[in-house]
């Protein structure tokens, strides 16, 4: 039986539109441009961002790279561009020019040369023009004047400028007045996010003294970009030892390479000042895989779906995992058109669980730890509560005879009798907004409260109420309520309720009862709050 080879081409005008929609954002779009240029060896790459007062939008992507020649550039403009020579380079399906561009605007323009000598080539793909005549038809034009002087201005002598134009989605939403205030705003923070994000993308080629890549240097809009490290190495510790930092990885094609992982546990909020609270820059989403190819940051955060490990857990929010790869690695880990994510075969996703495992319990025990310390740490605010009580005189309350600070030992009259001698803490000299309610450190008997005598002076006592600032309570309830004032205060006044009828119903028999109350309510909580986690406010302040 014979087989006929019949060519059946796509629709020109469906694939082009559907290639739109291959899931790019503008900064990972922006981000597939600057990849190109990368490859081609520019140290040098400039963004401007423009919206024009009709409203019309545009993009310009520089550099100094290599540049094309005329053959070179209609090669690169064709969709699925040939393999490029040097395999050593950030682009891998020859798409992502077109795919990126296009996702963005309806018309996107590239002009390159090699030397001054030189004439500019340009090519054009317009994606109305190619739904008209419904061919895959390339515009080649000749460069305007002021096309030519944005190339002599951005790129130099060579390098390859490309233009987006008719950029109907470079913002999403309705700004009402085209090129009006709101959306100058909104051009405004969409240049600072693209700062922001192609300083973690680049940060390797970004950073001089960073010698895995090649040194360039960004501008957005004549604004220099900053590399950020999300591992602050100079601050955090790297937890895996030197034999297990490096991966050895067979293809299935038979391609032998090397991955590196490293993991990193960075300081708690609690334990940075605000320089290194901007350069740590904590927050949950942070926490996980941070997945480098070639150098250049491909994912960013998460954990891969790996079993058990899909959830954002606060007390993971230490732990970052630094994981690189080559080209030559693509097909282990099924790399995507837009290069911004990879899929973990299962036999290497179990090795790099039982790698990481340790480490995991590492960083949750000194998050706990670290947390713990940090909301015991913090100044309480139960003025309110004091006020409250103070001003309230028909509460029921033993009568204070008389009291023993050194000896710890009081002298009341309460519905039990009269003449009463019972032990519990008396406190003189207390901060007058503390009296009645505050929150403390030094309870060893680990109870969430306890009953007390407080004095401003050193007579005038009153019945008080001490919380346990290091009980699982404290810890996980009442210091996430603190925003609310109602709530703290509602707390603060329970417990001194509580605190107010012991005294009022206690002698030296009944003391253990209500020792043993305090005890078994305490235990309770701290078992039923065992899977909460500790208030990380005082960490999770970027998130």
């Amino acid at each position: 039986m014979e087989t006929a080879g019949i060519i059946n081409e796509p629709d020109a005008s469906r694939l082009i539109f559907g290639l739109r929609d291959t899931g790019y954002d503008f900064l990972t779009a922006a981000a597939d441009i600057v990849d190109n240029s990368i490859s081609a060896n520019a140290t040098k790459i400039n963004v401007n961002i423009q919206l024009l007062h009709s409203g019309r939008k545009l993009v310009y992507f520089a550099d100094n790279g290599e540049g094309m020649t005329d053959s070179d550039l209609f090669k690169a403009m064709q969709y699925g561009a040939s393999e490029r020579v040097n395999k050593d380079s950030l682009g891998k399906f020859g798409l992502g020019l077109k795919t990126a561009s296009s996702s963005i605007c309806m018309k996107f323009t590239v002009i390159s040369r090699k030397s001054e000598s030189q004439k500019l080539s340009k090519y054009s793909w317009d994606l109305e023009h190619v739904s008209n005549v419904n061919n895959w038809e390339l515009l080649k034009e000749k460069p305007s004047f002021d096309e030519m002087e944005s190339f002599e201005e951005l790129c130099g002598n060579n390098g390859t400028l490309v233009i987006w134009s008719n950029c109907d989605r470079l913002l999403n939403g309705d700004y009402g007045e085209p090129g009006g205030t709101r959306e100058k705003a909104a051009v405004t923070r969409l240049t600072s996010n693209l700062m922001a994000h192609f300083g973690t993308v680049y940060h390797r080629f970004l950073d001089p003294s960073d010698r895995r890549a090649s040194n360039i240097s960004i501008n957005i809009n004549s604004s220099s970009v900053r590399p950020w490290n999300p591992f602050v190495p100079e601050f955090s510790e790297q937890l895996l030892s030197q034999k297990h930092c490096v991966i050895p990885i067979e293809c299935k094609s038979g391609e032998k390479s090397e991955a590196e992982i490293k993991a990193w546990i960075l300081p708690h909020r609690s334990e940075c000042d605000e320089d290194l609270i901007e350069k740590v820059r904590h927050s949950n989403k942070s926490q996980g895989f941070y997945i480098y190819r070639q150098n250049r940051l491909i994912q960013q955060g998460g954990w891969l779906g790996i079993h058990g490990w899909g959830a954002m857990e606060p007390h993971m929010s230490l732990l970052r995992i630094e994981f690189d790869f080559g080209y030559k690695l693509d097909e282990a880990f099924t790399v995507d058109v837009k290069k911004s994510r990879i899929i973990l075969d299962p036999a290497l996703e179990e090795y790099v669980q039982s790698l990481i495992s340790p480490i995991r319990r590492e960083a949750d025990q000194r998050f706990r730890r670290t947390s713990k310390l940090a909301t015991s740490k913090k100044q309480n605010d139960h003025a309110s509560s004091n006020i409250s009580i103070d001003r309230t005189k028909n509460t029921k309350a033993p009568l204070i005879i008389g009291v023993d600070a050194t000896g710890g030992e009081a002298t009341i009259t309460n519905n039990s009798g009269s003449n009463i001698k019972i032990k519990l803490p008396i406190e003189n000299n207390v901060d007058a907004r503390k009296v009645y309610v505050d929150s403390v450190e030094d309870m060893i008997s680990g109870d969430l409260w306890e009953p007390a005598l407080r004095s401003a002076t050193s007579k005038g006592h009153k019945i008080s109420v001490r919380l346990n600032k290091n009980h699982d309570f404290f810890q996980k309830i009442y210091s996430r309520a603190e925003t609310s004032k109602y709530s703290v205060e509602g707390m603060d006044l329970l417990f001194w309720a509580f605190s107010a009828a012991e005294q009022n119903y206690t002698n030296p028999e009944l003391a253990t009862v209500f020792e043993d109350i305090r005890e078994e309510v305490s235990s309770n909580l701290r078992k039923l709050l065992r899977d909460i986690e500790p208030d990380s406010s005082v960490y999770e302040a970027n998130e």
